[in-house]
C-alpha cells in the first residue's frame, strides 16, 4: 500500500540494494557505497564476531549506547555556518561525461563538509554587507581538499567507473592469477586461456556471481571468449592498468599544488577580483582530460601521472 511521509528538509535518504546494475538516474544523484566482499575483510569480521562473545566484548555492547549520544552530542556543537572556498577556482574535475556536472557539486559539497566538522579548529570570519545582515564564515584548507581527494576516489571514483566494484575487484583477481601462472608456465598472460571452473577454483567465487560478472567483462572486451576444440575459453584483453584495485576520480588537481603559489591567489586590492592573481594564473602543464579538453583514444587504458595529478583514460 503506499505510504506518505512528510519531513523536513534537508533530508539525507539511505538505499540497499542486492541488484548488480543500478539506474543510472538515480546512481547518478546519490553517493554509492559498496560492500567490501574480500576474504581479506571477511577474517576481521569473524574475529570482530569472536569478540562479541567475550566478555570484553559484552562490555562493549553495553557501551554503545553511551557512545551513540556522545557522538551525538558531538554534531550538535556545529554551527550552520558557510564555508568559502578560497581555492575553488583552481580545482579541477573531469568534464568529458554530462554526469560529472552532478558529480562536481557532490565533490565542492564533502571539501565543504569536511571544513565545517573542522570549524571549532578554524577562524570564523564575518562578511560584512551594507544594508543587511553580516554573513559568518570559515574557510576550507588545502587539508580538507587533500580528506575530500580521499574519500571521492573511493567513493566518486567508484560512480564513474565503467565497471561494477564487484566486476572490478574480479578483474583485479583474474589478473593477477593469469600473470601468476602464465609467470610459472613461460609465456605471457595474453597467451594463457582458462576456464571458468579454473577462475571459479582460484577465485573462490560462487558459478552464478562469476557467470555473471565474466559475462560483462567479455562485453566490456576486458576478456576475450576463444574456441578451444568442444569448449570455449577465455583470454586476458586487459593489461594491468589500475591493477590495484582503488577507484579513482580523473583529474582531481593535489593540493599539494594548490599551496604552491597560494600567494599569488590571494586577494590584492582592486585587482582581478577576489582570489585571482593580478595578471592572471599561470597555466600549469596539464593533459586537456584533466579540464575535460579532450579524449585519449579509447585504446590508451593506463594510467598517467601529470602535473601531481593521477588520472586514467576513460
Amino acid at each position: 500500500m503506499t505510504q506518505d511521509y512528510t519531513v523536513e528538509g534537508p533530508v539525507a535518504l539511505m538505499m540497499t540494494t542486492t541488484a548488480i546494475d543500478l539506474d543510472e538516474e538515480l546512481r547518478n544523484r546519490c553517493l554509492v557505497l559498496t560492500i567490501d566482499e574480500s576474504r581479506e575483510q571477511t577474517r576481521p569480521i569473524h574475529a570482530r564476531q569472536r569478540f562479541e562473545e567475550t566478555l570484553e566484548g559484552l562490555r562493549g555492547c553495553e557501551d554503545q549506547a553511551a557512545i551513540r549520544a556522545l557522538r551525538r552530542n558531538a554534531q550538535r556543537l556545529l554551527k550552520p555556518l558557510k564555508v568559502v572556498n578560497p581555492y575553488a577556482e583552481r580545482l579541477t574535475f573531469l568534464g568529458d561525461q554530462t554526469r560529472t556536472r552532478r558529480d562536481h557539486r557532490k565533490y565542492l559539497g564533502l571539501i565543504r563538509a569536511i571544513a565545517l566538522l573542522h570549524q571549532h579548529q578554524r577562524p570564523v570570519r564575518v562578511l560584512e554587507r551594507p544594508g543587511a545582515e553580516p554573513v559568518a564564515y570559515i574557510e576550507a584548507t588545502p587539508a580538507d581538499i587533500t580528506t575530500a581527494n580521499r574519500l571521492a576516489h573511493a567513493v566518486l571514483g567508484t560512480a564513474l567507473d565503467e565497471l561494477p566494484p564487484q566486476t572490478r575487484r574480479l578483474l583485479v583477481l583474474v589478473e593477477a592469477w593469469a600473470r601468476d601462472r602464465a609467470s610459472a608456465e613461460g609465456v605471457k598472460p595474453r597467451d594463457l586461456r582458462f576456464t571458468r571452473r579454473e577462475v571459479r577454483e582460484a577465485t573462490g567465487w560462487g558459478d552464478t556471481q562469476l557467470k555473471v560478472q565474466l559475462r560483462r567483462l567479455e562485453e566490456l572486451e576486458y576478456l576475450l571468449t576463444r574456441r578451444d576444440s568442444a569448449r570455449f575459453v577465455y583470454e586476458l584483453a586487459w593489461g594491468g592498468e589500475g591493477q590495484d584495485g582503488a577507484a579513482f576520480v580523473m583529474g582531481l588537481i593535489d593540493a599539494d599544488v594548490l599551496e604552491q603559489g597560494a600567494n599569488e591567489w590571494r586577494y590584492d586590492g582592486d585587482r582581478s577580483g577576489r582570489w585571482r592573481g593580478s595578471v592572471g594564473a599561470r597555466s600549469r602543464p596539464c593533459n586537456p582530460v584533466l579540464t575535460g579538453g579532450g579524449r585519449p583514444p579509447p585504446s590508451q587504458r593506463r594510467k598517467w601521472r601529470i602535473a601531481g595529478c593521477t588520472v586514467r583514460p576513460s
